[in-house]
């Protein structure tokens, strides 16, 4: 018998999860307005391929024909819509006695299947990561538990941000909620080795330890010891950041064979070896669409041998809604298209054709702000418009972004405080952000209202260094040269800027197609120009009055 112990226990030769009492979870509620979820994963033969689980993206539908649906509804900002869908989806998700809703039993018996790759893909907190979790440790016990011991691997991007966010958040939580004995401590001991990496695992004490290992494939001498090891589980944690040559190295890991007794029966059994994966969804040219969903090889664009072997689901917030707060989930409901299909929707989005950024290359480029190096040069760009305030909805917004030029000759995107100000507002926050990066100078568009962007500015601080310059061709021809620095990889974002990141995947090498004026974009041209590109050449720049 081959196990497929996850979240919830083993798969036996009927396809039946053993270990597992759970009561039968009753059906949605009745209601015009729902969410569409993938077609649960059928119980099957041992010997039977997997069952593909539908592509088909959760997506907010009406049923009655000439009703709106509550994602149009959503985006006229309907406070009924919000709220009638965020009660629905709570009242919809019975949980189990293990605390797993009905969208989370069913990526738990996805974990389960005898697929080699899974994806969990989705929205923001969407608990796709805390799932994926706690199905490595189930694996990692059941191990331990057959003789085996075993090792399974968790890598990110950056070992930074899988040490912070996976091992000290995750972990500690999901042990919390999953594990706790009868007498309120957790059932399972954990001993960690900071220094290489790694947790050694018990529950049966005379077995030997399993071990979880967290790496992150951007520091070479940290990927040579994680990959000196073979294991049976490799998880990419948020794998839009990670390249796929990245991930085809590891996988080359994916081989240690656990096999031992079956601790209940006392059967032959093996362990099989799995690649898991997570992330929030960016493009459709990502690496994972192209396996996961057009089930080709990414590199040569030929059918996968085995497009039974990869299999996803889709999860999104409402779906993990009784975990967070209804002040959240408005917010993402009020996103803009692609922010909000990406993080609210879990979708992947289509991209332009020849679009100057994408979001695949922008995650790839993330970094946190504490592991960016020492600063050289810190510059505040505003991209002016006729906004008189906050009210003032039908103008532009106010383009304000920093960034900085640090030591390693890389530029490094620092804040976006973008939105609609008055010409007092904009200088006050222009002035706020310069103090707290320690700019060096402010550079301003000068072609909307002259010299008065220096002089609104001048009146808040006489002693401000302002540069004006003037925009003497189009936006997508001063834009370009700062696209072709992401794509030698010389700009990294220091945190998530959703607004400023849709504007920017919007860029064309024929103009810009998004809706308004990429007035965040705008500034963050301008900032990029005069940091890494002089603050001339052909970019239209010109400065006729000097710097101020």
């Amino acid at each position: 018998m081959r196990t497929h112990d996850g979240g919830g226990g083993a798969e036996d030769d009927t396809g039946v999860i053993r270990e597992w009492p759970r009561r039968s979870i009753p059906p949605r509620r009745g209601v015009v307005h729902r969410i569409i979820q993938p077609t649960p994963v059928p119980k099957r033969p041992q010997n039977e391929a997997p069952a593909l689980v539908t592509p088909e993206t959760p997506s907010l539908v009406t049923t009655t024909e000439g009703e709106l649906s509550d994602l149009e509804l959503l985006v006229r900002g309907d406070p009924e819509a919000i709220k009638r869908l965020i009660a629905e989806a709570r009242a919809s998700h019975h949980q189990n006695p293990f605390g797993l809703n009905e969208p989370q039993v069913r990526a738990v018996e996805l974990l389960c299947g005898n697929q080699r790759h899974t994806l969990l893909v989705g929205g923001s907190r969407s608990a796709k990561t805390t799932l994926i979790c706690r199905h490595i440790l189930m694996r990692a016990i059941k191990g331990q538990r057959m003789g085996a011991g075993g090792r399974h691997a968790i890598l990110r991007h950056r070992f930074n941000a899988v040490k912070s966010s996976v091992w000290r958040q995750t972990f500690p939580k999901m042990l919390r909620l999953f594990f706790r004995g009868p007498d309120g401590r957790c059932a399972v001991k954990m001993r960690p080795n900071w220094q290489d990496g790694f947790v050694r695992v018990w529950a049966a004490q005379k077995e030997e330890p399993a071990e979880i290992w967290f790496g992150g494939l951007d520091d070479q001498e940290r990927v040579e010891k994680i990959l000196g090891n073979e294991y049976a589980t490799i998880f990419f944690n948020e794998c839009s950041q990670i390249a796929r040559s990245s991930a085809m190295v590891a996988l080359t890991r994916l081989a240690e064979v656990l096999r031992g007794k079956d601790p209940v029966t006392g059967q032959p059994v093996e362990l099989v070896q799995k690649a898991l994966y997570d992330l929030n969804p960016v493009g459709k040219g990502h690496w994972t669409y192209q396996l996961f969903f057009d089930k080709v090889d990414p590199d040569t664009r030929r059918p996968l041998i085995d497009p039974n072997n990869y299999q996803t689901m889709f999860l999104n917030p409402l779906d993990n809604a009784e975990n967070l707060t209804e002040e959240y989930l408005k917010e993402l409901m009020g996103y803009p298209e692609k922010m909000r299909r990406r993080f609210f929707s879990g979708e992947y989005v289509a991209e332009l054709s020849n679009a100057l950024w994408a979001f695949a290359l922008l995650e790839q480029l993330r970094v946190d702000l504490d592991e960016k190096p020492s600063s050289k040069r810190v510059c505040i760009a505003i991209d002016p418009s006729g906004c008189e305030g906050q009210e003032d909805k039908r103008s532009d917004e106010i383009g304000l972004v920093a960034a900085e030029r640090a030591m390693d000759d890389h530029a490094y995107v620092l804040d976006d405080q973008s939105g609609w100000y008055s010409p007092e507002e904009w200088a006050q926050k222009a002035l706020l952000m310069r103090d707290r990066w320690q700019a060096d100078i402010i550079v301003a568009e000068r072609n909307f209202g002259g010299d008065m962007v220096a002089a609104v500015i001048r009146t808040k601080d006489r002693n401000a260094k302002v540069k004006l310059v003037t925009a003497s061709r189009g936006k997508h021809v001063r834009a370009e040269p700062v696209a072709a620095l992401y794509d030698q990889k010389r700009v990294h974002h220091c945190g998530r800027f959703d607004a400023l990141e849709e504007q920017m995947t919007n860029f064309t090498t024929a103009g810009y197609e998004g809706p308004k004026s990429p007035d965040r974009a705008d500034a963050l041209v301008w900032a990029l120009t005069e940091l890494m590109l002089g603050g001339q050449g052909d970019t239209g720049w010109a400065t006729p009055k000097g710097t101020y």
